[in-house]
């Protein structure tokens, strides 16, 4: 296998930073601001062109309620979510220029990307798959790296307090691994007339993304 670095979801590359790649590894890096961060594509080009990039993308909506959520549980004085979703509520305008919104414009991200890399190194992984399907959605993974189908759905058990599927560990080993504390936080409830706001707001944008990558991920 040829030495590869891979960039998994979305900030600047550290090349002086990584371990040394030796042939028949492949070697991760995984920063979420990557695929938001203007320069990004470009520095990443640079360094090589063989990268292949892993995008792990959800519905914006609750993209967004969640992003909100891990905020309020570090700083509960913030503003309520509807205050920071509108600029102005009487108008219902969005205010895009907040990070939680703005990330969820997945179209005008990849953009930048496609000056860069072709769809061809680009993998689109739904967050919401890799709930209700992990091992499948690793299986497409697994596939794009050029990689034998190592994890199945065997290594997967669906954990009911967080929500959401764990991994389990080899024979002899410790407890399953699940992600911490961070993850699978309740959400506070949204009024519904916010949250129909946004998914109108997406939607245009939603459809975008899904005829750039030739996917639809189903958020309706």
């Amino acid at each position: 296998m040829r030495c590869t670095r891979i960039l998994g979801k979305t900030g600047m590359n550290r090349k002086n930073l990584m371990p040394r790649t030796l042939e028949g590894q492949i070697t991760m890096e995984k920063t979420p601001s990557y695929f938001v961060t203007k320069e990004a594509p470009k520095r990443i080009f640079s360094m090589s062109k063989d990268t292949k990039l892993i995008v792990v993308v959800r519905n914006p909506v609750t993209r967004a309620i969640s992003d909100y959520t891990q905020t309020l549980s570090k700083n509960p004085g913030v503003p309520s979510f509807q205050m920071l979703t509108f600029k102005n509520m009487s108008t219902g305008l969005i205010d895009t220029s907040w990070s939680a919104i703005r990330i969820g414009i997945y179209a005008k991200h990849l953009e930048n990307w496609l000056q860069y890399f072709p769809l061809s190194k680009i993998l689109f992984v739904s967050g919401e798959r890799l709930v209700s399907d992990p091992a499948g959605e690793m299986g497409r993974v697994q596939d794009f790296l050029g990689l034998k189908r190592v994890i199945t759905d065997k290594h997967f058990y669906f954990n009911e307090t967080k929500g959401f599927p764990c991994l389990k560990k080899p024979e002899g080993s410790s407890r399953p691994r699940c992600l911490g504390k961070s993850k699978g936080r309740t959400h506070p409830k949204i009024d519904m007339e916010v949250v129909l706001r946004l998914k109108e707001f997406y939607r245009p944008f939603n459809l975008k993304f899904y005829q750039m990558t030739g996917h639809d991920f189903g958020w309706e």
